[in-house]
């Protein structure tokens, strides 16, 4: 473990790992945890979050995320420098495969029902997530050069997830922000009542 120091906000609690392959170096910048959140947000300078030209590339991963309601939607989006609200302009993709504890049923397919069109809605993550005790969520965002005012802000993410009616499924979705404003904020919500537990983690990737 070690101390990183960033730019020159001081010294940051941050810890340097080793090279993992596809993503270069992760350098741990900020953990939240939920308790009963309506919202978990990253903001650049806020509460030692760095989300800035620090870094071309930054890595959100989330853990025994836990739903307050039953059959609801994790989500995130972002704000552009300067911007309010949570409401940038997305254009995105979304696919999963599932299957069901019963072996009855499985599938694999695109749903147009999760993807944007340059919409300003929140962007789904994971769909119908449960909220028994055993049910849970995890999954990671990656999201590319969000410093940039020159193009604009692309994303990836991988999840998996436990449904309400327990079906496991594999979900995928990328696209990107529709602005060359950088964007330094991104908050994570679900589409109805708290985020009752679990650990968002956010990372610079050197």
């Amino acid at each position: 473990m070690s101390i990183v120091k960033l730019n020159n906000r001081g010294v940051r609690s941050a810890s340097a790992f080793g090279s993992i392959t596809g993503l270069g170096s992760l350098v741990f910048i900020k953990k939240q945890t939920a308790s009963s959140s309506a919202t978990i947000s990253f903001v650049d300078g806020t509460s030692d979050v760095v989300l800035d030209n620090s870094y071309k590339e930054y890595l959100f991963t989330w853990n025994n995320i836990h739903p307050q309601t039953d059959d609801v939607d994790f989500k995130f989006q972002g704000n552009a420098a300067g911007g309010s609200g949570y409401n940038e302009s997305i254009t995105s993709t979304w696919f999963e495969a599932y299957h069901d504890e019963g072996d009855s049923s499985t599938s694999l397919g695109y749903n147009t029902s999760r993807d944007q069109a340059n919409g300003t809605s929140f962007q789904f993550l994971h769909n119908k997530l449960g909220n028994d005790n055993d049910q849970c969520a995890a999954g990671y965002l990656r999201l590319f050069n969000p410093s940039s005012t020159v193009h604009v802000t692309h994303f990836i993410s991988a999840c998996t997830r436990i449904s309400e009616n327990n079906f496991t499924a594999q979900q995928y979705c990328a696209g990107y922000f529709n602005s060359t404003s950088a964007i330094d904020e991104i908050q994570f919500k679900m589409s109805s009542g708290d985020i009752d537990l679990g650990d968002i983690c956010l990372y610079g990737i050197a």
